[in-house]
C-alpha cells in the first residue's frame, strides 16, 4: 500500500514539474517574442521558439499582432504533458486618478 501511496505521490510531482516547465517557457517565450516585435512575426517567433526550447519546452504557436505576442507551449510526454497559453505586450493606459480635494497639482 505504501508503495502505491510513494507512486502516485511521485507522479503527482512529475506532473506539476512538467507543468511548471512548459508555463515557465511560455511566459518567457512570450516577452521574447513581444520585445522583438519589431522583427516582424517571423523573426519574433523564431526568438520566442529558441527561447522556449532553452526552457525545457516546445512552442506550438505563436502569433504577433502590433506588440502584443501570443504564445503556447508544451512540455513532457504521453500523461505527463502540458500546454500552457501566455500573452506578453504594452501595458495599457494607466487609469487617470482624480486629485484629492485640496492638494496641488
Amino acid at each position: 500500500m505504501l508503495c502505491v501511496v510513494f507512486g502516485a505521490v511521485l507522479a503527482l510531482g512529475q506532473a506539476v514539474a512538467v507543468r511548471h516547465r512548459a508555463a515557465g517557457g511560455a511566459d518567457l517565450a512570450a516577452l521574447a517574442a513581444a520585445d522583438h516585435w519589431f522583427e516582424g512575426g517571423p523573426g519574433a517567433c523564431a526568438r520566442a521558439e529558441r527561447v522556449a526550447r532553452a526552457q525545457g519546452a516546445r512552442l506550438v504557436r505563436c502569433t504577433i499582432v502590433g506588440e502584443t505576442s501570443d504564445v503556447t507551449a508544451a512540455s513532457g510526454h504521453g500523461v505527463f504533458a502540458a500546454e500552457v497559453r501566455a500573452r506578453a505586450g504594452p501595458a495599457g493606459p494607466l487609469p487617470t486618478v482624480p486629485a484629492p480635494a485640496g492638494s496641488p497639482g
